[in-house]
């Protein structure tokens, strides 16, 4: 597993590079390495804006599917309505808010797990297709 602290903005781009590599190695073509590193790319803008830090934990899969997990943790403000987050268009800070659902719209798994206060947690998993 390799995790990567999101700290400052470039980290966002480290995190993106770094999927994007790995799941070039496990063997995703371009458009899956495409739609991966744009989920990581939403999901570590994130946890950056709205939680102000946090982690990116990177690892490959392999049972009982191939293919990459990647979860972001943060202890920000968390996520009061996590159903409301996940709507199309709905955003806390005015921005176009596509980044949730879209993400959850490229990954083949989703989880979001949040306590106002605590912070948020949110996994997405890529599957090969055998």
């Amino acid at each position: 597993m390799i995790v990567i602290p999101i700290k400052e903005e470039v980290d966002i781009v480290r995190v993106r590079t770094v999927v994007r590599s790995m799941a070039r190695d496990i063997g995703f073509g371009l458009v899956d390495q495409t739609r991966i590193s744009t989920a990581v790319s939403e999901l570590a803008r994130n946890a950056f804006l709205y939680a102000g830090e946090g982690e990116a934990h990177i690892e490959e899969l392999t049972n009982p599917h191939k293919g990459i997990r990647i979860t972001f943790i943060d202890h920000g403000p968390g996520i009061e309505d996590i159903e409301l987050a996940m709507k199309d268009g709905w955003s806390s800070s005015g921005n176009m808010g596509k980044g949730l659902p879209g993400s959850k719209r490229l990954s083949d798994h989703m989880e979001i797990s949040s306590e106002p206060g605590q912070g948020t947690t949110v996994i997405i998993e890529k599957w090969l297709s055998v």
